[in-house]
């Protein structure tokens, strides 16, 4: 786990030492253990920690290392092939090195160190791209060819490991986080307004390969990007994986919940596999329950440690559950909790360390789960991150099953289900009729529906005019005719919305102390497998969710997590936190930076905040999007458009 960078000059030429030295410092906290560069010119190779101040440069390449395998200095980065005609700089783990690097050495390869960053070296000079589906792991990474002058840029299957790229003045760049990419001279700071629109609309964010700047790209997941160092403008990524849309399994809901179970075992002691000390988060739901469990399972004397977030309101509180299981894996626990003065107090390095908005304040109850993994000695941290989109978890998805009965005739099925749905045991959520009804509504009429359910209308602190004026309108969801509905919503939060995001904020916490964060259900063959099974194994008609996993589970995790009915996450009281901090919040809006944020109305927004001081209206989530925008435009000194 690391952070990486590189540069492509054009024509090649100088480079400054202040460029690279300013790089190598903001990816510190991604790798406090060891740094370096390494730069090409005309055929010369030249590489150190310090920047000569006459360094010339076709590429440079720049890495700051986190140790978690091979902790020698023989796995450090920039790291050559044997001939020194390849070079790797990568973040990430693969957790199959071992049975690849078998596999390379029964082709006469030999290894000089323990590194699964030589084994992919290696993988990726002997087999090419196609080394990229061969992967059980996380990665972003950048492979250069000496000779033919081209660099790999690639990113795992789910995205779990981030790779932005932009133009700068002297040409081409890349890193793992944008504020690095912000120390280069020539990349514009003006903010999109695409992004920006569908975050303060919504708190949408990290979609497809934009970001809330307008020149800087990601690359997106499971693709790769050949660049040449000669003509690296166009950069046209391309895909190496996807999930199959298979036909569906004919495998009895035993047989599905026996291989899961296999599957997911095998996860686990894939992602166990390191040099450091490995620990959980562990919130007492389902998915990290069962992830404590099984390491537990697997490494019986292991001294497991566990960090959890607990909330101050009884009401949100999973400490219950907590305890639970901690108790049945003989776990230690950590505990979190979080009060609105620490929040305020670690806002602009919050948002500095995430380098985009984002849209609630339960990301800083997760930021503090990794600071207190990092005072406790933790370096490695197993999450349940992924399972939510995989299994069906969240509320939303009953609608999306209730929908697909009703494409399919099966009435008794969606009544069931939407009876559940309705029902105090899922917690009787007020919209889930009106998005059931929606269903029966001709297409035109949709959108007038969805404004009804969801009180979509234009708010009057957001100003749509600027957004038209940049050639940015929302338009409708195109209707979709599927009667898998279920499959077809889990793909796109998997893929497009959710998920994304949420790895996202991940990686910048963790990463943010330098831990590394592992996702065990976000491999390709276990999200396949899941995806091929038939949806009511996901939610049963008694709304049931995550129905095949939980039966996977009996034995390992207690009965009293799995048979659990409500979702939680990481709750926090968001809204009574902002108004307990009105001085803080009032400065906030009035401040300078706020006259500077674009798409806002800001004498409705004060006035609006206003209204909420005297009681008159909720806080609401948009409240906190127009705080967390207004620090973000001042700390990355956003263009004014």
């Amino acid at each position: 786990m690391c952070g990486l960078a590189g540069l492509v000059l054009v024509p090649p030429g100088p480079v400054k030492s202040e460029w690279l030295e300013r790089m190598l410092d903001q990816l510190t906290h991604r790798g406090p253990d060891d740094g370096g560069w390494t730069a090409f010119f005309r055929g010369q190779i030249s590489a150190g920690h310090s920047v000569p101040a006459d360094l010339m440069a076709d590429a440079v390449l720049i890495h700051r290392r986190l140790s978690i395998l091979d902790l020698s200095h023989a796995a450090r980065q920039p790291m050559p092939s044997a001939d020194r005609r390849y070079w790797i700089v990568f973040n990430g783990e693969i957790y199959n090195y071992l049975e690849l690097r078998t596999e390379l050495e029964a082709l006469g390869h030999v290894f000089s160190s323990r590194s699964d960053t030589e084994v992919l070296l290696v993988a990726l000079a002997t087999w090419g791209t196609d080394a990229l589906r061969r992967l059980v792991g996380m990665f972003a990474l950048a492979f250069l060819d000496r000779r033919t002058r081209r660099l790999l840029l690639a990113r795992d299957p789910f995205g779990i490991k981030p790779l932005y790229y932009a133009r700068w003045q002297d040409g081409f760049a890349f890193a793992s986080e944008i504020p690095t990419l912000l120390e280069l001279p020539g990349i514009d700071r003006a903010p999109n307004p695409r992004r920006l629109y569908g975050y303060l609309r919504s708190g949408a964010t990290d979609h497809g390969d934009e970001t809330f700047f307008d020149t800087i790209r990601q690359l997106p997941a499971a693709h790769y990007a050949d660049v040449s160092l000669d003509e690296p403008w166009d950069v046209e990524p391309t895909r190496y994986w996807q999930l199959a849309w298979a036909e569906k399994s004919d495998l009895s809901f035993d047989a599905a919940a026996e291989t899961l179970r296999d599957l997911f075992l095998e996860n686990i002691r894939l992602h166990l596999r390191s040099d450091v000390p490995v620990g959980a988060a562990l919130s007492g739901g389902i998915d990290s329950s069962s992830i404590v469990s099984a390491m537990r399972l697997l490494c019986p004397k292991l001294e497991l440690h566990a960090v959890s977030y607990i909330a101050e309101d009884r009401g949100l509180s999973e400490e219950t559950w907590v305890d639970v299981v901690a108790k049945a894996a003989g776990v230690l626990v950590h505990k979190v909790k979080v009060s609105s003065t620490e929040l305020f107090t670690d806002l602009n390095r919050l948002i500095a360390r995430q380098g985009e908005p984002f849209p609630s304040t339960s990301i800083y109850a997760q930021w503090r789960v990794f600071q207190a993994a990092r005072e406790a000695g933790i370096k490695v941290m197993l999450d349940g991150q992924g399972a939510d989109e995989l299994l069906g978890g969240y509320p939303i998805y009953r609608i999306a099953q209730i929908r697909a009965f009703l494409r399919r005739g099966e009435w008794s099925k969606a009544l069931e289900l939407w009876r559940y749905a309705i029902s105090p045991a899922a917690e009787g959520l007020s919209w889930v009729t009106p998005r059931v009804f929606a269903e029966f509504v001709p297409g035109r009429m949709k959108d007038a529906i969805r404004q009804l359910v969801r009180g979509d209308v234009t708010p009057e602190w957001l100003d749509e005019t600027w957004f038209r004026d940049r050639g940015w309108e929302r338009t409708p969801d195109p209707p979709g005719a599927s009667t898998h509905v279920l499959t077809q919503t889990l793909h796109r939060t998997l893929t497009e919305t959710s998920l994304p995001q949420l790895l996202r904020y991940e990686d910048r916490n963790s990463m943010a102390f330098s831990i590394e964060s592992r996702v065990p259900f976000l491999t390709p063959n276990l999200a396949q497998f899941i995806f091929a099974l038939p949806e009511e194994y996901l939610i049963a008609p008694n709304g049931t969710t995550k129905a095949v996993f939980r039966q996977a589970m009996r034995g390992i995790v207690p009965d009293m997590i799995l048979d659990r009915k409500d979702k939680k996450g990481f709750p926090t009281p968001q809204d009574q936190w902002l108004t307990t901090r009105q001085d803080t919040v009032t400065a906030i809006l009035n401040s300078d930076a706020a006259e500077r944020v674009p798409g806002l109305h800001r004498d409705a927004m004060r006035s609006e905040w206003q209204a909420v001081v005297r009681g008159a209206k909720p806080a609401g989530g948009h409240l906190w999007r127009w705080i967390n925008l207004i620090v973000w435009t001042e700390q990355f000194a956003v263009a004014s458009t």
